[in-house]
C-alpha cells in the first residue's frame, strides 16, 4: 500500500473529509464516553416508546460509557426489560472454558459491575436476555440473534492490530484465510495473539503476561457485519493511532480486520482528538 504513509500524516481535522468511512472526532475520552452512553440510551428509549425490542452487540473495551449509561437510564427511567444484549467475546482458560465470572478480567463480570447491576431493580434486563458466546455451545449465540430478529446496532472498539472482538488476524505459516472466509467467520474459540496478551497485560495485570488468560471465545465477523448499524468508539490515544489509520484508509484485508467494516452501509467510527492525531514518526 504505497500511499499508506501519506494517510498516516493526515491531520485530524482533515480525517472526516478524506476517510473511506464516516468518522466523527470528539474533544476527549470523557466526551466520547458521554456520546456513547447517550447514543445507547436514546436508541433504547426510542424503541421502548415505539413498543419495539432493542437488540445490541456490546463490547467490554471500551467500558467508560457503561456507568454513565446506567445513570442516564436510572434518571430518565429507561427500562431494559425489552432488550437483548449480545456481548462480543469473553476470556477463556487454557482448556477453552470461560474464566470464572468473579475473575477480575471476566467480561461477564465487568458487564454486571459497570452496567447491569447499576440499573435500578425495576429497570434491569432479565438474565435470560443477556447473551455471551459460549465455548461449550458455539452456535447458540448466533441462533439467539436470529431468534430475536437480528441486531439493531453493533457497538465496539478496535484492537491494537485492528481486531474486532477477538477476531484477530489468523496469520500462520501453514495456512491462509481469504478475506471472504474471514468475512463469513462464525463464533469460535481462539488462542489470543501474543501481542494482544502483551498489550492487555500491560493495561490489566501490571505487565505480567503469565497471569493472563491465553484464549478467548468470540463472535465471528459474520454476525457483526450483519448488524443493521455499526458504531465503533476509539479513545485509546497513542497506542491506537496506527490501528485507526488502517481502519480508515487501509485496503480490506485479513491482516487488519477492522478494514472489513468499510464495506458496511451504516458504519461510524468515533475518535477523541488524541487518538485522531497522526502516529508519531509516521514517516
Amino acid at each position: 500500500m504505497p500511499e499508506l504513509h501519506a494517510y498516516l500524516n493526515i491531520l485530524p481535522e482533515d480525517l472526516p473529509q478524506r476517510s473511506r468511512v464516516h468518522v466523527e472526532i470528539l474533544p476527549d475520552p470523557a466526551s466520547l464516553f458521554a456520546q456513547f452512553a447517550r447514543s445507547l440510551a436514546d436508541e433504547i428509549k426510542t424503541n421502548n416508546q415505539a413498543g419495539h425490542p432493542t437488540r445490541l452487540i456490546l463490547p467490554v473495551g471500551p467500558v467508560g460509557q457503561y456507568p454513565i449509561l446506567a445513570e442516564i437510564c436510572n434518571r430518565e427511567r429507561i427500562s431494559w426489560r425489552n432488550i437483548h444484549t449480545f456481548n462480543m467475546d469473553e476470556y477463556c482458560d487454557w482448556q477453552g472454558r470461560w474464566i470464572p465470572i468473579d475473575h477480575p478480567l471476566s467480561f461477564r463480570g465487568s458487564m454486571r459491575r459497570t452496567l447491569f447491576d447499576r440499573l435500578d431493580p425495576e429497570l434491569r434486563i432479565p438474565d435470560e436476555q443477556i447473551h455471551f458466546p459460549d465455548p461449550l455451545n458455539l452456535d447458540r449465540i448466533s441462533q439467539d440473534i436470529q431468534a430475536v430478529g437480528g441486531i439493531d446496532t453493533c457497538y465496539g472498539g478496535i484492537g491494537y492490530h485492528g481486531h474486532i472482538a477477538f477476531n484477530e488476524p489468523p496469520i500462520s505459516r501453514w495456512y491462509q484465510i481469504s478475506v471472504d472466509e474471514f468475512r463469513r467467520s462464525i463464533t469460535r474459540v481462539v488462542p489470543l495473539a501474543e501481542d494482544t496478551i502483551v498489550m492487555n497485560s500491560i493495561r490489566n495485570t501490571g505487565g505480567n503476561p503469565h497471569n493472563f488468560p491465553p484464549m478467548g471465545v468470540t463472535l465471528g465477523m459474520a454476525d457483526i457485519l450483519e448488524a443493521r448499524r455499526i458504531r465503533m468508539y476509539c479513545p485509546g490515544g497513542m497506542w491506537q493511532r496506527y490501528a485507526v489509520r488502517m481502519a480508515l484508509f487501509g485496503d480490506v484485508s485479513v491482516e487488519y480486520p477492522a478494514t472489513l467494516l468499510q464495506e458496511h452501509p451504516d458504519y461510524i467510527l468515533y475518535l477523541d482528538e488524541e487518538t485522531a492525531k497522526p502516529p508519531v514518526f509516521s514517516g
